[in-house]
Protein backbone atom coordinates (compact mmCIF):
# COMPACT_ATOMS: atom_id res chain seq x y z
CA UNK A 1 0.00 0.00 0.00
CA UNK A 2 1.29 3.55 -0.84
CA UNK A 3 1.89 6.24 2.13
CA UNK A 4 -1.70 7.53 2.99
CA UNK A 5 -3.32 4.74 0.61
CA UNK A 6 -6.69 4.02 2.24
CA UNK A 7 -7.99 0.36 2.44
CA UNK A 8 -10.32 0.04 -0.71
CA UNK A 9 -12.05 -3.58 0.85
CA UNK A 10 -15.37 -1.61 1.69
CA UNK A 11 -18.59 -3.31 0.33
CA UNK A 12 -18.75 -2.45 -2.85
CA UNK A 13 -15.61 -0.64 -2.90
CA UNK A 14 -16.74 2.58 -2.77
CA UNK A 15 -13.80 4.14 -1.10
CA UNK A 16 -12.25 3.14 -4.06
CA UNK A 17 -13.35 6.38 -5.90
CA UNK A 18 -12.21 8.30 -3.13
CA UNK A 19 -8.71 7.03 -2.83
CA UNK A 20 -6.71 9.16 -5.18
CA UNK A 21 -3.45 5.96 -4.80
CA UNK A 22 -6.12 3.33 -5.94
CA UNK A 23 -4.68 2.36 -9.71
CA UNK A 24 -7.54 2.81 -11.93
CA UNK A 25 -6.14 3.65 -15.01
CA UNK A 26 -4.62 1.71 -17.43
CA UNK A 27 -1.36 3.24 -19.16
CA UNK A 28 -3.38 3.57 -22.59
CA UNK A 29 -6.03 6.07 -20.80
CA UNK A 30 -3.31 7.73 -18.65
CA UNK A 31 -1.59 9.01 -21.47
CA UNK A 32 -4.21 9.78 -23.21
CA UNK A 33 -5.33 12.04 -20.26
CA UNK A 34 -1.54 13.79 -20.06
CA UNK A 35 -1.35 14.37 -23.46
CA UNK A 36 1.81 12.11 -23.45
CA UNK A 37 3.08 8.87 -24.98
CA UNK A 38 2.95 5.50 -23.48
CA UNK A 39 7.30 5.74 -23.79
CA UNK A 40 6.79 8.83 -21.55
CA UNK A 41 5.08 7.34 -18.57
CA UNK A 42 7.28 4.50 -18.87
CA UNK A 43 10.54 6.56 -18.83
CA UNK A 44 8.81 7.73 -15.15
CA UNK A 45 8.82 4.14 -14.36
CA UNK A 46 12.56 3.73 -15.53
CA UNK A 47 13.92 6.40 -13.53
CA UNK A 48 11.69 5.34 -10.50
CA UNK A 49 9.39 8.55 -10.11
CA UNK A 50 6.38 6.54 -10.05
CA UNK A 51 6.11 2.75 -9.84
CA UNK A 52 2.92 1.84 -11.49
CA UNK A 53 1.08 -1.06 -9.96
CA UNK A 54 0.34 -4.35 -12.32
CA UNK A 55 -2.86 -5.67 -13.18
CA UNK A 56 -3.38 -9.69 -12.97
CA UNK A 57 -2.57 -9.71 -16.35
CA UNK A 58 0.74 -7.80 -15.94
CA UNK A 59 -0.23 -4.30 -17.25
CA UNK A 60 0.39 -1.42 -15.47
CA UNK A 61 -2.01 0.71 -13.24
CA UNK A 62 -2.08 4.27 -12.46
CA UNK A 63 -3.34 6.35 -9.64
CA UNK A 64 -4.29 10.03 -9.65
CA UNK A 65 -1.86 10.34 -7.36
CA UNK A 66 0.85 9.42 -9.56
CA UNK A 67 -1.02 11.24 -12.57
CA UNK A 68 -0.49 14.30 -10.68
CA UNK A 69 3.29 13.78 -10.72
CA UNK A 70 3.67 12.86 -14.18
CA UNK A 71 1.65 15.78 -15.58
CA UNK A 72 3.60 18.53 -13.53
CA UNK A 73 6.94 16.59 -14.73
CA UNK A 74 5.45 16.85 -18.24
CA UNK A 75 4.89 20.53 -17.88
CA UNK A 76 8.58 21.14 -16.71
CA UNK A 77 10.17 18.83 -19.58
CA UNK A 78 7.89 21.03 -21.72
CA UNK A 79 9.07 24.16 -20.88
CA UNK A 80 12.72 22.91 -21.36
CA UNK A 81 14.07 20.87 -18.16
CA UNK A 82 15.82 17.98 -18.61
CA UNK A 83 13.27 14.72 -17.52
CA UNK A 84 16.18 13.86 -14.43
CA UNK A 85 15.86 17.60 -12.73
CA UNK A 86 12.28 17.41 -13.38
CA UNK A 87 11.58 14.59 -11.59
CA UNK A 88 13.71 15.70 -8.96
CA UNK A 89 11.87 18.75 -8.66
CA UNK A 90 8.48 16.98 -8.35
CA UNK A 91 9.95 14.43 -6.03
CA UNK A 92 11.23 17.92 -3.75
CA UNK A 93 7.61 19.40 -4.51
CA UNK A 94 5.83 16.24 -3.41
CA UNK A 95 8.00 16.14 -0.12
CA UNK A 96 7.87 19.77 0.63
CA UNK A 97 3.65 19.29 0.16
CA UNK A 98 3.97 16.29 2.56
CA UNK A 99 5.94 17.90 5.53
CA UNK A 100 3.88 21.13 5.07
CA UNK A 101 0.33 18.86 5.47
CA UNK A 102 2.14 16.97 8.35
CA UNK A 103 2.98 20.15 10.14
CA UNK A 104 -0.41 21.60 9.93
CA UNK A 105 -2.23 18.12 11.54
CA UNK A 106 0.30 18.51 14.39
CA UNK A 107 -0.39 22.31 14.96
CA UNK A 108 -4.37 21.45 14.74
CA UNK A 109 -3.11 19.10 17.74
CA UNK A 110 -1.98 21.59 19.71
Amino acid sequence: MNPGQQDTATPGGADKFDDEHYPAYTMGRAAEMLGATQGFLRSLDEVELIEPQRSSGGHRRYSRYQLRLAARVRELVDQGTGLDAACRIVTLEDQLNEAQRENSELRAKD
